[in-house]
């Protein structure tokens, strides 16, 4: 099962968006804390709509622990500062891909444990900043899921 990680999400109605596509997908959500919202925040919920009880969620009081429970499993940066994209790296159905804050990123110090194969930057115009961070996980997520045969489980 794919599996996402939003480092210390920033803004609700992203995270509800990204509970929303992690259902629809079958992909985890992994929440690391602090999270710069309530869990219960209205814009959250409205976002989430109601996938909030169909998608797996788990929430981490801290990276270290984070890692730890996905031990073994292979780890994508998704930033701005990567070299290959998802569409020229093999996807499997057990990668972990991890998103940093809406205003920052990912923390130098976290950053410095992906080797540059493992971090991977999303196909945009020269001089553009960035992708909204839902999207930039709707890209990624979607593009994992068709590596590993989407069309076989869907309707």
């Amino acid at each position: 099962m794919i599996a996402v990680i939003l480092y210390q999400p920033e803004i609700p109605p992203n995270t509800g968006n990204v509970i929303r596509l992690c259902a629809n997908t079958g992909a985890e959500l992994h929440l690391i804390e602090p999270l710069g919202f309530n869990f219960n925040d209205k814009a959250l919920r409205r976002a989430g709509l109601d996938y909030h009880d169909t998608a797996r969620i788990i929430r981490h009081p801290n990276w270290a622990a984070c890692k730890q429970a996905l031990s073994g499993r292979r780890l994508f940066a998704i930033t701005t500062k990567g070299s290959a994209s998802p569409y020229s790296e093999k996807l499997t159905e057990n990668d972990v891909f991890v998103f940093g804050r809406e205003t920052s990123g990912l923390p130098a110090e976290v950053m410095a444990e992906f080797t540059p194969q493992q971090r991977l930057r999303l196909p945009m115009l020269p001089d553009q900043r960035s992708l909204n961070l839902s999207n930039a996980v709707a890209v990624t997520v979607y593009e994992a899921w068709r590596q590993c045969g989407f069309m076989e489980n869907i309707r």
